[in-house]
């Protein structure tokens, strides 16, 4: 059993998680101001965004797999390389095909960061342990969210698009630095995974348990991402809002994830993990449906956005950090894998629901509606699937 790390370790754990919003919330204040600079459709400008989910996705699954089998820390460093190389490319781009395979490659390295973050935690608190750090690490990890948007429409309002390109390149060589001089490498058993990377994923994809998990943790994060992509959209072309304005009220977003995380870090001991998963897919599900009869109904503000958002965000840290906990240990062998399994699946359906709503987007709130409500659905649908396969299992130890 590693011996427990000291406050460093933790800090550096959550500056590598960092290289996810880095990516992903810090662009999406940009949208408009880069579908404008280029001369792009919607449509277009939303695949620039949401490639991002996709290859992050992809990626994941190689990091998981891969430090498995060869270590997390040096895993990490080549992906963290690869994210300052996208980074600087985009910073640079001279036209919308040069700022896309930026955007790729920076999702490329991106990928290692909370999967590998994930893996590392589990390495070193244990099974015990673990839920509650991975409460505590996503509560801090919300930091990033919280703020990457505000910070990237206040730079997009002051100096233009590229700085916050070139922000995420000075942060992203402070965290490569951070994680070099404080991970070490956490994975003992590497080099010792039995069966190969392709029959290491089938092996998890056929427990049905693992799948409830990670399609809970999938679809809300799609819906919130539905949700996170019209928000711009709305703000600027239908309510007159500058990007700044955008970045102050996406706070409602990441502000309501830390409320739900560091709720679900409290309760962690005293409630069970699969009950806390369906409180918050509940609470996500009745907050879209809210959210929906109003803007169907006919009203549209700023705070119709972002409060509905708020409580959405709010079950997602009930549930998500519970789920991914749960599915993490459903095969402890295979940890790193599970890891990067479940947040490619998160990505996926984040980059496909993000996307659907790009592709269906009219310059009305309804399609968000659409694309959420189906959301809100499914996110319920699976968010109960543990709890009855709980009471079957009981039942059938019962007539046993």
């Amino acid at each position: 059993m590693p011996r427990l790390p000291d406050a460093r370790f933790a800090i550096a754990l959550t500056a590598v998680s960092l290289i996810g919003p880095l990516s992903i919330h810090m662009f999406l204040p940009l949208m408009p101001a880069v579908k404008e600079a280029f001369g792009i459709s919607s449509a277009v400008v939303g695949l620039t965004f949401s490639v991002t989910l996709f290859v992050i996705a992809i990626a994941t699954l190689l990091y998981g797999g891969l430090s498995d089998r060869f270590g997390r820390r040096p895993v990490m460093l080549i992906g963290l390389g690869l994210f300052l190389a996208g980074t600087l490319m985009a910073a640079l781009s001279v036209g919308i095909g040069m700022l896309f395979a930026g955007r790729l490659l920076q999702a490329l390295g991106a990928g290692c960061g909370v999967t590998l973050a994930r893996a590392m935690a589990r390495d070193t608190y244990g099974a015990d342990g673990f839920v509650r750090i991975i409460a505590l690490l996503t509560a801090a990890y919300t930091l990033g969210p919280m703020s990457a948007p505000l910070i990237g429409g206040t730079l997009l309002d002051f100096f233009g698009w590229r700085s916050v390109f070139w922000f995420a390149f000075a942060a992203g060589c402070a965290i490569t630095l951070t994680a070099f001089l404080v991970l070490k490498e956490t994975h003992s058993g590497r080099g010792k995974v039995a069966g190969g990377f392709v029959r290491s994923h089938l092996r998890l994809m056929s427990n049905p348990r693992f799948l409830a998990y990670v399609l809970q943790s999938g679809i809300s994060s799609g819906t919130f991402m539905a949700m996170a992509t019209a928000a711009p959209f709305m703000m600027k072309d239908l309510l007159g809002r500058s990007s700044t304005e955008f970045g102050l009220f996406f706070l409602c977003f990441p502000f309501g994830y830390f409320c739900g995380t560091f709720v679900a870090s409290r309760l962690t001991r005293r409630v069970r993990l699969d009950d806390m998963v369906l409180f918050g897919s509940a609470f996500t599900a009745l907050a879209v449906l809210v959210q929906s009869a109003f803007i169907l109904g006919g009203s549209l503000t700023a705070l119709l956005i972002f409060l509905p958002g708020f409580l959405v965000t709010f079950g997602q840290g009930l549930a998500m950090p519970n789920a991914q906990a749960g599915a993490i240990q459903v095969d402890p062998a295979l940890a790193g894998t599970a890891s990067g399994l479940g947040v490619f699946v998160q990505m996926m359906l984040g980059a496909l629901f993000s996307q659907t709503y790009s592709l269906v987007a009219n310059g009305t709130p309804y399609p968000m509606v659409a694309v959420t409500l189906v959301g809100g659905v499914l996110t319920l649908a699976t968010g109960l699937t543990p709890t009855l396969m709980n009471r079957r299992q009981r039942r059938q130890s019962a007539g046993e």
